[in-house]
């Protein structure tokens, strides 16, 4: 027998009401997608893009044209969200490795779910600390390598 709700309105709504955490969370996984792509396009000011298009076409077949495809092509325009998460999935490797030497962070594992948020924690404020390392190594190759409008003192 085919189900009769199909056709009834009300029933329709009274289903579709079920589903409004996952809609909710489709939503807001579009709104991210979009709030990323837009952020790959936004360049990084003082930045020379001739420069940067002739030495990511000189190093294209390396590891760098590897880590610009992960990116989506943002590290070669250098947008705002070049770095991608790359940071976070780092610091998160990083603290899991710790976990499994240092007894601190053994026993939040074990704690559940408050031991959970204290690592989770942890994992972004590391983010943060590699995030700003990575961003600071980046700004000084970019100007040691000319790709800079403007001259820093040296």
């Amino acid at each position: 027998m085919a189900n009769t709700s199909l056709g009834n309105p009300v029933a329709l709504a009274a289903e579709a009401g079920r589903f409004s955490e996952i809609r909710g969370r489709l939503l807001f996984l579009l709104g991210a997608l979009v709030v990323y792509r837009i952020g790959t396009f936004i360049p990084v000011p003082g930045i020379n893009p001739d420069a940067v298009a002739r030495y990511f076409n000189d190093q294209s077949n390396t590891i760098l044209g590897i880590v610009n495809s992960f990116s989506g092509g943002a590290l070669q325009r250098l947008s705002i969200f070049a770095m991608g998460v790359m940071p976070y999935i780092s610091a998160s490797i990083i603290i899991q490795m710790l976990s499994m030497v240092i007894p601190s962070l053994m026993e939040a594992r074990k704690e559940g779910e408050s031991g959970r948020r204290r690592i989770t924690q942890l994992t972004r404020y590391c983010t943060v600390g590699l995030a700003l390392f990575q961003s600071f190594g980046a700004a000084v190759a970019l100007q040691n390598g000319g790709m800079t409008l403007a001259r820093g003192v040296r």
